[in-house]
């Protein structure tokens, strides 16, 4: 198997991911994003576990579930920060985030 294919592929996804991240004002689709970027961190994961199985051992297929498991758990709470944010300020545009405490200012 040409390893070449899965790795151009797995390039353009994260290319695509970091467009998305640096480049989108919606949360939710900076979300999308990021989980693009860890879906091709998997592709290159599992295409170097068939490529290189024979010196390593199959190393990859673990790091790929690893991977999996970090993604649902930062879609969990990522959500969960868009939805509270939401409900307080009725946008989830991520260029109105304030960086800092607005009330002491006061």
């Amino acid at each position: 198997m040409h390893a070449v294919i899965p790795f151009v592929t797995a390039a353009i996804l994260f290319g695509l991911g970091v467009y998305g991240v640096l480049r989108r004002r919606n949360a939710i689709l900076v979300l999308m994003a990021v989980e693009l970027m860890l879906n091709a961190v998997n592709l290159i994961l599992v295409t170097a576990d068939a490529t290189v199985a024979a010196a390593l051992g199959h190393r990859g297929g673990v790091f790929a579930l690893f991977v999996i498991v970090l993604a649902a758990a930062e879609v969990g709470v990522g959500l969960a920060i868009v939805l509270q944010w939401y409900r307080m300020r009725k946008a989830v545009q991520v260029d109105e985030v304030a960086l800092h405490h607005e009330a002491e200012a006061r």
